[in-house]
């Protein structure tokens, strides 16, 4: 069985993987990195061609492949290809022996974990990847240290993951909530000067008159991700001197779709600012809502995490407000460096459309396991494999001239530059014709921020 590109289309919750054959309750697909095949047939039938020098190196992702998010899962299918490509070209030594399985979660935590336990106890993965749900990753890492197998997360933000979840098995490769807040508080904080104190245990003085502190309220999903990016944005501001007042939190569920009432309670608060902390069909449904109801006209509305995504302005098309503030953890036009424009180009070669913000998460994940395995010597010490990732350094397309990505080995996150703008009209990335633009670009500290002192 071949896989086909996914749709074009870019309703996240309508697009289908054409010609996905359903093995029993879980549906996989095998990537050989040797010659882009997809296999339907169960992981135990090796290419016996394949392993006739040496053991494949088996990595299983899990993605949501349909359903709510699937379109991540796909969009990162095909960059797993783009990276095999890489591979080749990099790792020549190694290259021929990955080979990736990928599950469909279908944005469900049992059925993930099911998958995850399949994979390590009946294919003998040596990595697990992927994940886009928090909620999710926190459910696979736990097997994952169970079992004592590495796990690379390209997409899931949540810093619980590299705090009290952490485990000596988990590493992520894209950056996580806390970076993202950490850069949206120097953000705020840079734009709305005239709400920064000189003395910042005294910056949030109640007593302080009401028009000297930003009126601030939240909107983000009723989930760890949600909470955690509200929590870390909130003492990142304290640490950086703001002086503000929360006028309002909204938590509507995952996947809800009716955001009428919360943009008129959010409305009612009059906030400066709205701190939207939505991903994906969920953003998009806000973004349409919240026009129909003239709320843009009444404030700022930032997304520091995913909301500058690229399939966010595709989908809106002429109907993206301008004005916004967000970020996203890849750009299509930003950085406009070499390496950037050839990723995206080669996934709209392959694709027919740009690519989700999680392709290049995918990518990362595979050409870093392929960096570690090549420092490592292999995959059979897992010590040196560990030590290898703790002091992982790589070029990624998201990465900007003079600038490369690293792990932080205490926390296992890697540390990349975060980069917010504004929605600006831009048509030279159809079908979106508004895009990011007048960029801030933070780069980030020597450490990933373990704690927040304020």
């Amino acid at each position: 069985m071949h896989l086909s590109g996914a749709s074009k289309s870019w309703g996240l919750s309508k697009v289908l993987l054409n010609n996905m054959v359903n093995i029993g309750s879980n549906m996989l697909l095998r990537v050989l990195l040797l010659c882009s095949v997809v296999s339907g047939v169960a992981a135990d039938n090796d290419n016996t061609e394949l392993q006739a020098s040496n053991k494949p190196i088996k990595i299983g992702c899990l993605f949501p492949l349909a359903g709510p998010g699937g379109l991540y899962g796909r969009d990162s299918v095909e960059a797993i290809r783009i990276a095999e490509e890489d591979l080749k070209r990099l790792y020549p030594s190694i290259s021929q022996t990955f080979e990736v399985i990928i599950g469909d979660t279908r944005s469900k935590p049992l059925r993930a974990v099911q998958i995850a336990r399949d994979f390590i106890e009946s294919k003998k993965v040596d990595f697990l990847c992927g994940v886009v749900s928090s909620r999710i990753a926190l459910a696979v890492t736990e097997i994952a240290k169970e079992k004592k197998v590495f796990f690379i997360g390209t997409d899931h933000a949540s810093p619980r993951l590299v705090t009290e979840a952490l485990h000596p098995y988990y590493f992520r490769v894209s950056n996580d909530t806390r970076q993202s807040m950490q850069a949206g508080a120097q953000y705020i904080r840079n734009n709305y000067a005239k709400y920064v104190g000189t003395n910042n245990a005294k910056n949030n003085n109640k007593n302080d008159k009401r028009d000297d502190r930003l009126k601030i309220a939240y909107i983000g999903p009723d989930y760890d991700y949600g909470y955690q990016s509200w929590s870390d944005l909130r003492a990142f501001l304290t640490q950086k001197a703001v002086k503000f007042d929360v006028v309002g939190e909204y938590w509507p569920k995952l996947f809800e779709t009716n955001y009428n009432i919360y943009i008129h309670a959010l409305s009612d608060n009059k906030p400066d600012i709205v701190i939207n902390g939505q991903w994906g069909q969920d953003f998009i449904n806000f973004i349409k809502q919240a026009k129909q109801l003239q709320f843009f006209d009444e404030t700022t509305v930032m997304n520091f995490d995913a909301g500058g995504n690229y399939e966010t302005f595709a989908d809106l098309g002429d109907e993206m407000p301008l004005g916004l503030v967000l970020s996203a953890r890849h750009h299509i036009n930003w950085p406009l460096s070499a390496e950037n424009r050839s990723f995206s180009e080669r996934f709209k070669k392959r694709v027919g459309r740009y690519p989700s913000y999680a392709a290049q998460g995918a990518y990362s994940g595979i050409v870093s396991i392929a960096q570690a395995v090549s420092n490592a010597g292999g995959v059979t010490d897992k010590e040196k494999l560990r030590v290898s990732f703790e002091n992982l350094s790589i070029k990624l397309p998201e990465d900007p001239d003079g600038f490369t990505s690293r792990m932080d080995p205490k926390s296992h996150q890697i540390l990349q530059a975060q980069s917010i703008g504004k929605t600006i009209i831009n048509k030279n990335y159809p079908p979106a014709s508004v895009m990011l633009g007048d960029w801030f670009v933070y780069y980030p500290a020597k450490e990933w921020p373990a704690t927040i002192n304020p």
